[in-house]
């Protein structure tokens, strides 16, 4: 693997960390309702767990409500009783072939647990980036011992500079999603 591979294999694990870290954050609770709370709750679809979004319309009729409409209505009941075990702490109401989620206001105590749990998330991301760092060093390191590729010290040297500047860009887009994140949850 030459240097150029290095680079763009580092910042490609390190973009699918801070990715996987957004896709985390949507699904952390805040005092607004939105639809990507439960868009990934697995639901039992005839003995596979399936995507709540794969089988019902999710929409937000107000700040704190979210209308859930299967497309099937045979899997209703399945429906409820994923909500209730996600530990999202929300009361599924059924009404005719809908369920509508109130979002009760979340306590001091819960948006410090919730601001702490973001933060851990993100500690995730910046463990999973610098992971992809050592790699990347790694494999500069056997692209400088490997003889049949030329590289001199001072463009291995390079090339690991170049990949610090990665690691500290994408440390700081997670910084700056975790604190977006934890205002958010601690806005009342």
């Amino acid at each position: 693997m030459d240097l150029d591979e290095a680079l763009l294999e580092c910042e490609e694990h390190m973009e699918k960390s801070v990715d996987y870290l957004r896709d985390e954050l949507r699904g952390v609770r805040t005092g607004r309702a939105s639809p990507a709370l439960v868009e990934y709750v697995k639901v039992d679809y005839y003995g596979s767990a399936t995507d709540l979004r794969q089988l019902a319309n999710i929409s937000v009729p107000e700040p704190t409500q979210l209308l859930i409409k299967p497309f099937d209505a045979s899997v209703l009941s399945e429906i409820v009783k994923a909500i209730q075990q996600s530990g999202l702490g929300l009361n599924p109401m059924t009404e005719a072939k809908q369920i509508r989620l109130v979002m009760p206001p979340l306590s001091t105590d819960r948006r410090k647990q919730l601001a702490g749990s973001v933060k851990k998330m993100g500690e995730q991301a910046k463990i999973a980036v610098r992971n992809a760092r050592r790699d990347g060093n790694k494999h500069v390191d056997q692209a400088e011992k490997d003889k049949t590729q030329h590289v001199s010290e001072d463009q291995a040297a390079d090339a690991k500079d170049q990949i610090q500047d990665l690691v500290k860009q994408y440390e700081a887009k997670v910084e700056e999603m975790v604190k977006a994140k934890t205002d958010e949850v601690m806005d009342h």
